[in-house]
């Protein structure tokens, strides 16, 4: 029995569907090309596009549940040599490094193109039309391109120089490329034409024209065709009896159907074919090059590829020419906030430290106004809002729910009478010193009024039928259409949080030895003992012991019936002896937390590189059990003046976080270097893990609080309390600066001997 895969393209969808619609699996195919799905075990075909009969003179309905090589009857293809190239795809994993393979039927050249997704081998036919001089020409562009990428060209001028040659690679009317901003909204920011049409720069395009399981889509796919919008779209039938209907998931297809709303739109501005090529930034999507057609025109593999190279460079090139931006940017603050710290420790004085020298708190973010809001006074830096407007932000921030840092591009959104001085504060930064005392350091950004052109007006239009269900269709104007954007500054970039962050550090180091034990800090530290000790007791008599029972009888059941247990009831029990050493383990680290704020404390000078060296064999005797290759790695290596049982706990959570952190790295490694400066020694511990958004750190440091994306890693929430917890002890500071999927660093500063005491 055989069944299609999916039902017939309907051209109006649910407002509901926009964000939704299953678009991997439409159960069609672009009629260009010819799709078969095998087994990727047995060679049976699973799937085939209704259309298949005219490449192989045989119905998909008749190929169904048979073998491959009942594809190939009757074609003068050797079943031998196709079978070859898929035992080699398989054992290899080389899909992608071996496509395209030509083969030659019914006097056609065509273009064969493979890949496996999950238990299926994909199969895809397209026509050849390159010829050889159009590969010479491909060649050409390419190495230009890769000579331009390596030589000291502007970003703007390898985007714009980019467009031109996928145009004369691909030969479309229109090519742009296409930037996405925080919102996903776009901008073409390059475009190549011909002459006769309408230009594109500049305009804007509304987030919904591109909805988020396409923009995921993009990151898979990087290159997509659309040969002819107005053709249609061949039905894949499958063996009913095996998938019970399911469609084909066409993730990596290159001959994917289209979505019925995306057609109409390119009906709609006049387009009758379509590529698009995606740029990426460190694996995220940046932008798009869109490239557009009036007539139906197909580009065969080996061009889109030759298109896709080439932004392939440009990809390289805005990943290479944004870090170095970053890192100049990072290196510049990172400075001016070390030469704050020098100051606020040489004057012994917060204000006179950050507001009174050639260096100040201004200089730490690309912000025109700054204010230190301290011990009931204002101290302003550069342009900022009177001090009543002050006064009425610090009010507000006490109601927000934040503790470290807060940022935002959009202030009179959130607080509505910034509106009255958006021209000066439209962005704002702050960082808490303590929001009792009302005290906080504040940057500024100012307005950034933007005239947006959009393509026609953003809302896309919706349409009710009979029964009043509303259906939303693409708009049919791309006329420019202006919008003037008020009330947003520029963002705030990671580096700046970051630096922010680490001054807070620093000026709370100061506030904490001058005055904060004095306001309030004592019977604050005495109510919280109390609960401390009161805590510490409960978990070491009421939960320990009936822990310590349950364990117990577990280990007992499975000593006298593991011979009669099922292997389910076995893996049950196992299930509750693991539980139960977690359990104990958590309630170590709360105990150890709970005892060391009265733990006298023994300073001498360490001797780090041994104390590092037996945490690294520790660490790596632990992964290697995991069956993971980290490496250690270790830089120039100080002593430290400090408590030796404490400073190797300190070290020893960062360093087994960041090994742990690294566990999706190709080649994980963690690197600890430290450095003495005239008052400190500061220690840093990087990693190339998973890293986290510095704008989610703010819970770094609290008790049982983990970021979303550790969801999926063993720990408690406790390491980096007690951590923080020791350093603050040592009257040292910790601080740290992460880039997602790139890399986080931990410093932690120690004072050098004769401050300590």
């Amino acid at each position: 029995m055989t069944v299609p895969t999916a039902n017939i393209p309907n051209s109006e969808v649910d407002l509901t569907n926009c964000e939704s619609e299953p678009i991997h699996i439409p159960g069609y195919i672009q009629a260009h090309g010819y799709l078969v799905a095998i087994t990727a075990d047995t060679f049976l075909i699973r799937y085939a596009s209704e259309n298949i009969q005219q490449l192989v003179h045989q119905s998909a309905t008749d190929l169904l549940g048979k073998p491959l090589e009942a594809l190939l009857t009757g074609t003068d293809i050797p079943s031998e040599a196709l079978m070859s190239i898929l035992n080699v795809g398989k054992r290899d994993n080389a899909w992608s490094r071996m496509n395209p393979h030509r083969f030659r039927l019914n006097e056609q050249d065509w273009n064969l193109i493979l890949h496996q997704h999950k238990d299926y081998i994909v199969l895809e036919w397209e026509p050849q039309v390159s010829t050889s001089g159009s590969l010479n020409l491909d060649q050409q562009l390419i190495a230009e391109a890769l000579t331009e990428v390596q030589s000291n060209r502007t970003l703007s001028e390898l985007i714009r120089n980019t467009a031109r040659r996928v145009k004369q690679i691909i030969g479309y009317d229109r090519v742009m490329v296409y930037r996405f901003g925080p919102d996903w909204h776009g901008e073409v920011i390059a475009e190549e034409r011909e002459p006769h049409l309408e230009p594109y720069l500049g305009l804007h395009y509304p987030a919904s024209d591109i909805p988020r399981q396409a923009r995921e889509l993009y990151k898979i796919n990087l290159v997509r065709i659309i040969a002819d919008v107005g053709s249609t779209p061949s039905p894949i039938f499958s063996v009913g009896s095996k998938d019970n209907g399911q469609p084909l998931d066409l993730t990596h297809s290159v001959l994917r159907a289209v979505s019925p709303v995306h057609i109409e739109y390119l009906k709609n501005m006049g387009v009758q074919a379509s590529m698009s090529i995606s740029l990426l930034y460190r694996g995220e999507l940046w932008g798009l090059i869109s490239c557009h057609h009036s007539s139906p025109r197909f580009v065969d593999f080996p061009a889109r590829q030759a298109a896709k190279f080439v932004s392939q460079l440009l990809s390289s090139a805005l990943e290479f020419r944004k870090d170095e931006q970053d890192q100049s940017f990072l290196f510049e603050i990172q400075q001016n906030g070390q030469a704050l710290n020098s100051q606020i420790l040489k004057d012994w004085d917060v204000v006179a430290g950050l507001t009174q020298h050639p260096v100040t708190a201004l200089d730490i973010a690309d912000a025109t106004g700054a204010v230190l809001a301290f011990d009931t006074k204002f101290y302003s830096m550069g342009t900022v809002p009177a001090d009543y407007a002050v006064a009425g932000i610090t009010n507000w921030l006490g109601s927000q729910p934040f503790d470290t840092v807060f940022e935002t591009d959009r202030l009179p959104e959130l607080y509505p009478p910034a509106e009255n001085f958006r021209d000066v504060a439209s962005g704002m930064m702050a960082i808490v010193l303590s929001k009792e005392l009302n005290e906080y350091l504040l940057w500024f950004k100012p307005e950034r009024i933007r005239q947006v052109t959009w393509a026609g007006n953003p809302d896309k239009p919706v349409t009710v039928d009979e029964g009043g269900r509303p259906f939303l269709h693409p708009r049919k104007s791309f006329e420019a259409w202006s919008q003037t954007v008020r009330n947003t500054s520029e963002p705030w970039k990671d580096a700046e949080i970051s630096v922010a962050i680490k001054l807070r550090e620093d000026v709370l180091q100061v506030v904490a030895r001058k005055a904060n034990e004095v306001r309030q800090l004592n019977e604050r530290l005495r109510t919280a003992y109390e609960e401390l000790d009161a805590f510490s007791y409960t978990v070491s008599h009421d939960l320990r012991t009936p822990l310590s029972s349950i364990r117990c009888y577990a280990e007992i059941i499975m000593e006298e019936q593991g011979a009669v247990m099922d292997e389910d009831t076995r893996v049950m029990f196992q299930k509750i002896l693991d539980s139960t050493e977690r359990m104990r383990s958590l309630i170590r680290h709360i105990l150890y937390y709970s005892r060391m704020g009265r733990t006298e404390l023994n300073f001498q000078p360490l001797d780090m590189v041994h104390l590092l060296e037996v945490i690294r064999d520790e660490i790596l005797i632990t992964e290697s059990k995991k069956k993971r290759n980290v490496r250690i790695e270790f830089g120039n290596l100080p002593s430290i003046y400090g408590d030796p049982t404490m400073v190797n706990q300190v070290f020893t959570n960062l360093i087994s976080n960041a090994a742990k952190y690294t566990q999706r790295a190709q080649e994980p490694l963690v690197r600890v270097e430290g450095r003495e400066t005239d008052e400190e020694v500061i220690y840093t511990v990087r990693d190339n893990g998973i890293g986290f958004d510095m704008k989610h750190a703010a819970k770094m440091f609290d008790l049982f609080k983990r970021l979303d994306n550790a969801a999926g890693i063993e720990g408690t929430g406790v390491g980096l309390a007690i951590v923080k917890r020791i350093i603050s002890r040592h009257r040292g500071k910790i601080w740290f600066h992460s880039e997602p999927n790139r890399e986080t660093t931990f410093s932690v500063s120690f004072p050098k001997e004769q401050q300590v005491l």
